[in-house]
């Protein structure tokens, strides 16, 4: 067995860092409002968040498994904990020697190095989006930025747009948006087809 790549676990370490600040904001009145993933709360976004942490921890063994049923909601700190905790394993896994050369997706063998890109690139835009949710609207740091717009392309295929992500925002919209809060992480959220929320937003009683 070899170890995975040096650079792709040091860019989950950046991503799963930046996340873990955001998600110390976290509390309760946050749960209801609105993320830039258009479908999900911010509840919600910690369950995908943390479903997400699994699959990618159990990647280092060399498959991925359908997610296991979610047993009751916990308060939010214990929420917040358990991420944590899992974003420790996760990391650990794939700095220890089991981490493996390909890993079993749906049947597919994936490289390493796409897959611990694949998930600097979910954890990162995901911190973003809590922070957007929490209303602290923390930038994702210009260098990680600049390396994840670097991969991302490879992560998001045509077939993407308007089902796992949105249309590309136009670089000019976002870069105006973002002027106090990093060029580099406006253009990598604009090209996932996210869009910074409005002060105060909320989301809309399901009737």
């Amino acid at each position: 067995m070899t170890r995975a790549p040096l650079g792709g676990v040091e860019l989950l370490e950046r991503a799963l860092r930046y996340t873990h600040a955001a998600l110390l904001d976290v509390d309760p009145s946050h749960l209801d409002r609105p993320t830039p993933c258009a479908e999900w709360s911010l509840d919600g976004l910690l369950d995908h968040m943390d479903d997400a942490l699994d699959a990618f921890t159990e990647g280092a063994g060399g498959t991925v498994a359908p997610a296991a049923p979610r047993p009751e909601t916990a308060s939010v700190s214990r929420r917040v904990q358990t991420l944590q905790h899992k974003a420790c394993a996760l990391l650990g896994a794939w700095s220890g020697p089991r981490a493996r050369d390909t890993v079993r997706v749906a049947g597919l063998e994936i490289p390493t190095e796409v897959l611990l890109h694949a998930a600097a690139l979910e954890i990162a835009v995901h911190g973003w989006d809590v922070a957007q949710a929490t209303g602290h609207r923390t930038p994702i740091p210009a260098p990680l930025a600049i390396r994840l717009t670097e991969v991302a392309p490879a992560m998001v295929a045509d077939v993407d747009r308007g089902t796992r992500f949105a249309r590309p925002v136009p670089p000019e919209w976002g870069t105006a948006r973002h002027r106090s809060g990093g060029e580099a992480s406006a253009r990598l959220v604009g090209y996932l087809g996210r869009r910074p929320l409005e002060a105060g937003s909320r989301v809309s009683p399901v009737s």
